[in-house]
């Protein structure tokens, strides 16, 4: 059964500084949503809450609640290593373990959260992952190479197939395609597509136009100079792009400022 997550009255801060003000969104299970918004309105922020990655931050601090199939990741005696198998995230630039083979960077996911497996379910376990993130065909005959071999789109995927490899419920997206190229951001995006429906993901972008192709449900942040960023309208993202209910919310999707 694939897993929703849902945030309650969420508010953050960095020391004095409040950084989220009350942020409540459902992300469907098994669906993509898209946060969108400028710069500095809290959506990176609001990503890392979702898997406890804020309270790393030294002087951060939250409020609310993050369910994970209605129970709170933050609750006393929840473990966060526990959530963070749950809760996979790929970050803006592909870090995977450059002198680590590519073989044994997909694996390193599974020693991270502590998963032990027998040498023949460690390998079925790297080329299913693999072939989910759409790399399985391109480095299927040199596992033994660095994952710094691969060019930066295959790197990104590479990361994809670390973290899919421990079995999230949910995949977190930091701007998966920022620092790439036109042709791997597409094959991103089709890797994407084609993890819909196994497990939810959440992406943060500032192409308007990936958003549009990727998701299928959409949160606009908006912050200003003296006030925290907040969910402005959120909806299916037919509704966000093409009929919007705030009129600053259709003044972004096009291009109109931020």
């Amino acid at each position: 059964m694939l897993a929703g997550l849902e945030t309650r009255e969420v508010s953050a801060w960095f020391g004095a500084r409040k950084v989220l003000e009350r942020v409540s969104l459902a992300m469907p299970a098994g669906e993509v949503t898209a946060l969108i918004g400028p710069s500095g309105c809290g959506k990176s922020t609001y990503l890392r809450i979702l898997n406890r990655m804020h309270e790393m931050v030294r002087g951060a601090a939250l409020s609310g609640e993050v369910l994970l199939d209605g129970d709170d990741v933050y609750r006393p005696g929840r473990r966060p290593a526990e959530v963070r198998r749950r809760i996979g995230m790929v970050f803006q630039r592909p870090n995977p373990f450059p002198a680590m083979s590519i073989k044994d960077n997909v694996a390193s996911g599974l020693k991270l959260a502590g998963i032990k497996v027998t040498r023949d379910e460690r390998e079925h376990l790297v080329e299913t992952s693999l072939r989910q993130a759409g790399l399985w065909d391109e480095v299927a005959g040199r596992l033994e190479a660095p994952g710094g071999s691969l060019s930066g789109g295959q790197q990104q995927r590479l990361c994809i197939a670390r973290s899919l490899a421990v079995s999230p419920d949910i995949l977190l997206m930091d701007e998966p395609c920022s620092a790439l190229d036109p042709t791997s951001t597409r094959r991103v995006e089709e890797t994407i597509a084609e993890l819909r429906g196994q497990l939810t993901i959440v992406i943060v972008t500032h192409n308007m136009q990936q958003a549009q192709r990727v998701s299928q449900t959409c949160a606009f942040f908006l912050a200003t100079h003296d006030t925290p960023g907040r969910i402005v309208e959120h909806g299916p993202t037919e509704q966000v792009f093409h009929h919007p209910r705030d009129q600053r919310t259709s003044d972004y999707v096009n291009g109109r400022f931020g």
